[in-house]
């Protein structure tokens, strides 16, 4: 009776977690750069003297979708989306260099390039990028951000720094919603990557599927509370079974 109920119990913890990953999909469906979460099952065997017949069912995040959202365009001269697989280099809020794909830029009180979540946006040499006062920033095809004060000639600020990750270093998605090299370590800076300035990436998360998942682990969950209530059912019989005095 308990291979039942473990069964069924960790198959309705599973089906919620799924509905907590494809509710996330589904909210960030209108965030720039976003990347929707994949999921599987998988079954673990119990650990323990006596348990080896019985099995966990988990939900384990495997990953995100790679490709590539929509692009959106904005005609802001400070909304950028980059090109192919790069990705902006940020400073999180833990102080160490992370990664996204949402290009909206934008100047803060402290004069420091920052994106649309208030972080500091890294340059080439993984260093904020310092913007003078009053000044009309550009950006270029190849991350260089360029100011101009009314009267002067342009001055180039900097580069943005735009990295590439390999088969052999890849992304992870952390806690913050951003994105760090597998190996903790710094990207390296691609001077090859490009920027298509004016505009956004969309996320690539999508909304019918999404929606769709959610209703199919609804159901999940349905069916592993009815086995728990027929395994209840089930061992209520045998009890009054087991009580009849013969």
């Amino acid at each position: 009776m308990d291979r039942l109920i473990y069964t069924a119990m960790t198959g309705a913890n599973a089906a919620t977690q799924l509905t907590s990953v494809l509710s996330n999909n589904l909210a960030n469906a209108s965030t720039n750069g976003f990347r929707a979460e994949m999921t599987a099952y998988r079954s673990v065997p119990l650990q323990g003297p006596g348990a080896s017949t019985r099995v966990f069912a988990l939900e384990t995040t495997t990953g995100y979708k790679s490709n590539a959202g929509p692009a959106q365009r904005t005609n802001n001269a400070m909304d950028a989306m980059a090109q192919g697989n790069a990705w902006f280099a940020v400073q999180g809020l833990d102080g160490t260099e992370a990664y996204t794909r949402n290009g909206s830029l934008q100047v803060s009180t402290t004069g420091t390039l920052v994106n649309a979540a208030g972080l500091p946006v890294l340059s080439d040499g993984g260093a904020p990028i310092d913007v003078p006062p009053g000044s009309e920033l550009s950006l270029g095809t190849d991350g260089t951000v360029t100011s101009k004060i009314a009267g002067q000639p342009p001055n180039t600020l900097g580069r943005l720094k735009l990295v590439t990750p390999t088969n052999e270093d890849p992304l992870r998605r952390g806690a913050d919603g951003l994105f760090r090299a597998v190996s903790g370590n710094p990207l390296n800076n691609d001077a090859t990557a490009k920027l298509q300035t004016g505009a956004l990436e969309g996320s690539n998360v999508n909304s019918v599927e999404a929606m769709v998942g959610l209703i199919q682990a609804a159901r999940q969950f349905e069916g592993q509370m009815k086995l728990l209530t027929s395994a209840e059912a089930n061992d209520r019989s045998a009890a009054q079974l087991l009580n009849i005095q013969g």
